[in-house]
């Protein structure tokens, strides 16, 4: 037996305390009116299009529930789905396919929604990447942005410790001037990638004399971006900038052509609404 890599002990980790919030082994329903030794099919299908991601931890789900769950997966993370389209069944005990059921789901869905509303972004982007941010629902951080890849997009930084990226906040509080925090920033990153917000094509220009990795361009909009941009370019052709500042995925199509070469949306994360997917139960 091949000993379990670090991602696979955090997906058994999340979902065995899902199951257990769900009191998943004591279903008192289940327990009143199923046999115990009543065997099923269970069949999960896509009900709308969309972007399959989160089959690990709804495999992990049955898997807790039953480790001997036949398990027949018909798509991937990745995957496209149509309605109608089969994405699993499962085999076996009818009293653990139910115990599973809904935490399955629950993932499935959530994170499917995530790769959905990512790879519509990603659509309308064109040219333009499409990264996620920190504004994950807790617990859930490295589960939402890999469905983020698999929905096409790009990974912002993961934590706090991962990169340094100098906000209002911080040159409120540095007892610095801008550059001058800028340049402290980069000289603390050892090695890490510096991103720097900025609020006028002035703080763009000393942050990238800094010797910042990119500036992200804060709710700048229209002919507002497209000059930042033009600006910053004639100066520091190689500059990487970033569009920030709710933009929507029916906004997108807007930056294309602007000469921005990323966007980022906490929207792909904190406000996606779930995949429908159901699960059909018949008895085996």
């Amino acid at each position: 037996m091949t000993a379990e890599t670090d991602v696979q002990q955090q997906i058994r980790q999340l979902v065995a305390s899902a199951l257990a919030e769900d009191h998943a082994s004591a279903d008192a329903t289940t327990q009143a009116v199923v046999p115990t030794s009543a065997q099923a099919k269970a069949s999960i299908l896509a009900r709308a299009p969309g972007v399959l991601s989160g089959c690990l931890y709804a495999e992990m789900a049955f898997t807790l529930c039953d480790p001997s769950l036949q398990l027949t997966w018909f798509a991937h993370d990745g995957s496209a789905v149509l309605p109608g389209d089969q994405v699993l069944t499962c085999r076996g005990s009818a009293t653990a396919i139910l115990a599973a059921e809904r935490v399955a789901l629950n993932f499935l869905q959530q994170l499917s929604g995530v790769a959905t509303l990512t790879a519509q972004a990603v659509t309308r982007a064109g040219s333009v990447k499409v990264l996620d941010t920190r504004k994950t629902v807790p617990g859930l951080r490295d589960a939402q942005k890999a469905a983020v890849v698999h929905g096409g997009g790009v990974n912002q930084r993961r934590d706090l410790e991962a990169e340094l990226l100098l906000k209002e906040n911080h040159f409120a509080l540095s007892g610095l001037g801008y550059s001058e925090t800028v340049q402290k920033a980069v000289v603390a990153a050892a090695g890490r990638v510096v991103g720097i917000e900025a609020e006028t094509i002035e703080q763009a220009e000393l942050a990238l004399a800094a010797g910042a990795n990119y500036v992200l361009l804060d709710n700048f909009h229209g002919e507002e971006l497209r000059t930042a941009i033009r600006v910053l370019h004639a100066k520091f052709p190689h500059a990487e900038l970033e569009a920030s500042g709710g933009f929507t995925v029916a906004q997108l199509p807007i930056l294309e052509g602007t000469g921005v070469d990323r966007v980022s949306m906490g929207s792909l994360t904190h406000s996606v609404a779930s995949l429908d997917l159901s699960l059909l139960l018949a008895p085996a």
